[in-house]
């Protein structure tokens, strides 16, 4: 057996022990910060257009115009998307552990001054929000493919999906705490600051102190990533980017040694391999071996994306419709956003993070390619009943209630299929998305080759936030904006045969480095499967 064969070997095999939980945590809260920031946004953006958008002459709460809604849920996006691919080719080339601290920094940083954004007008303040928002999701997006590769080559073979997926699971947690945090915080400054609602007093209906509100909960996104930036420097370099791009081997086993129960020793004259001696990134043999890969990882994240965030940002639109929260003019400024909030928590809590565990749970039984497969064809017919059925299911204006907008609906059957879509998008494609581009590629390319997925499916969310959010505020279109995403889905749904599965063999064997470096027998990428009696 070869040195190299040794230390792929002893991580494929190494029972799953404690250093494997920790690296879940350290790259999880990492996550848990990602979703909390981008998506605590939606839980103000209400009490923010109250605040700084009011027109004396509406018999309508402030609210964002369209255009400056879309920059604010929107700009983190782009940001994310820079990032993705910025931190994803530099954690090829500088290694995992040396990128990984920066973007926390960066978001730790970007969190705090995004809730100390101040201005002498409400345009210099949104300015200045973007601003840090943008740079905000720059860390973020660095985040992706440095967690997911880090526990990619950390993880055994037997449990390399269900540590991924755990890692992925806490943008569930986010998402959740994200709600609750905003739920408590909104909650506190109520009970301080009550007031009429806006039908009774339309200008003290907003309370000054509500500008306290979205800023502490915005800052509070600081707070997790903080806590991990310790543990976050003193990880070692995974083995397999030491040995196979770095080329070190014995370097690999000793820094394998440090955080794992086992021990693997290498001979002083281990010569190293040159990994620069083969193929390039897009090169005409990297798209031979790996460009089908690259396309079905980056068009089925894209496709996600779209149906996915259309489903983050039109919540504050849909929740009316699905009898969660109350006309806007029943409720003051502060108390719009606890229900806003209690409603985002309820719908996290009860879909959201579901599904997200039943991947841990099951991807290393089923495999990826069924879940992402079911997920797909799931969300779309979710989405295709409720485009279908839209006004059934949603019901007719209200006039006769002061506190519903929508009456005579089946809102318990609108709220379960949103439910529904939200459970398939985790427990199906928006899981694997993350987790087969960490696994599908060599190790030289991999942090490169998830980033330009990752960036992939932000393109597509910002598609959802500019294109489709744009829609979703029109109320006789939101009909047709279900059925497009049904169409997205099952476009997603396609794709997916692109994308070959992953489960129960070593990373080396499905990236075809096996080959390459002679560190294994020559096994035809994606056709043979690692004997269940050589797995852990």
């Amino acid at each position: 057996m070869t040195e190299g064969q040794a230390i792929f070997s002893a991580l494929d095999n190494a029972r799953t022990q404690s250093y494997h939980f920790k690296a879940i945590v350290i790259a999880g809260m990492g996550f848990f910060t990602d979703a909390y920031d981008l998506f605590c946004i939606n839980a103000v953006t209400k009490l923010m257009g109250r605040l700084y958008y009011y027109d004396p002459t509406s018999p309508k709460p402030g609210a964002f115009p369209d255009n400056i809604k879309n920059a604010v849920t929107g700009v983190a996006l782009f940001g994310t998307l820079a990032g993705q691919l910025f931190f994803g080719w530099l954690g090829d080339k500088l290694g995992r552990k040396k990128v990984y601290g920066i973007t926390l920094v960066t978001m730790v940083g970007c969190a705090l001054a995004s809730g100390l954004s101040f201005g002498s007008t409400a345009k210099s303040v949104i300015g200045t929000l973007c601003f840090f928002r943008f740079w905000l999701g720059f860390g973020i997006g660095g985040d992706y493919p440095l967690s997911a590769v880090i526990m990619s080559e950390y993880a055994n073979q037997k449990t390399r999906g269900a540590f991924i997926a755990a890692v992925f699971a806490m943008q569930g947690t986010g998402i959740l705490v994200a709600g609750l945090v905003s739920m408590i915080v909104s909650k506190s400054f109520l009970a301080a600051y009550p007031a009429d609602p806006f039908s009774v007093n339309r200008v003290l209906s907003t309370q000054p102190e509500g500008d306290f509100v979205w800023r502490i909960v915005l800052m509070f996104g600081a707070v997790p990533a903080a806590l991990t930036y310790y543990w976050r420097m003193k990880m070692p370099e995974t083995a397999r980017y030491t040995a196979l791009v770095q080329g070190d081997q014995r370097k690999a086993a000793a820094d394998m040694a440090k955080v794992l129960e086992t021990d693997i020793t290498v001979a002083e004259t281990s010569s190293k391999v040159d990994p620069k001696s083969s193929y390039g990134l897009l090169s005409s043999e990297f798209m031979k071996r790996h460009g089908a890969h690259l396309i079905g990882t980056s068009t089925t994240w894209f496709l996600l994306d779209i149906a996915f965030y259309s489903l983050q940002f039109t919540q504050n639109d849909v929740y009316p419709a699905s009898g969660l929260l109350h006309k806007a003019a029943s409720m003051n400024a502060i108390e719009e956003t606890f229900h806003l909030s209690k409603a985002m928590f309820i719908v996290a809590l009860a879909a959201t993070v579901p599904g997200y565990w039943f991947t841990v749970f099951l991807i290393d039984r089923i495999g990826r390619f069924l879940i992402q497969l079911g997920g797909f064809l799931m969300m779309s017919i979710c989405m295709a009943i409720l485009g279908i059925r839209y006004y059934d299911l949603r019901g007719d204006k209200c006039k006769e209630s002061p506190t519903k907008d929508f009456c005579h609906g089946n809102t318990k059957l609108f709220s379960v299929l949103y439910g529904l879509a939200f459970f398939f998008a985790n427990f199906g494609p928006n899981s694997t998305t993350f987790i087969v581009p960490a696994e599908i590629f060599p190790a030289r390319f991999r942090s490169t080759c998830h980033g330009i997925s990752a960036a992939s499916g932000k393109a597509g969310a910002i598609i959802a936030a500019f294109v489709f959010q744009k829609y979703t505020q029109k109320e006789n279109k939101v009909k047709h904006v279900f059925v497009a995403l049904a169409i997205v889905n099952m476009i997603g749904f396609l794709f997916t045969f692109l994308v070959p599965e992953t489960k129960g063999r070593s990373l080396e064997e499905i990236s075809g480095e096996d080959k390459d470096f002679g560190d294994r027998a020559a096994i035809p990428n994606g056709n043979e499967k690692v004997p269940e009696s050589e797995m852990v």
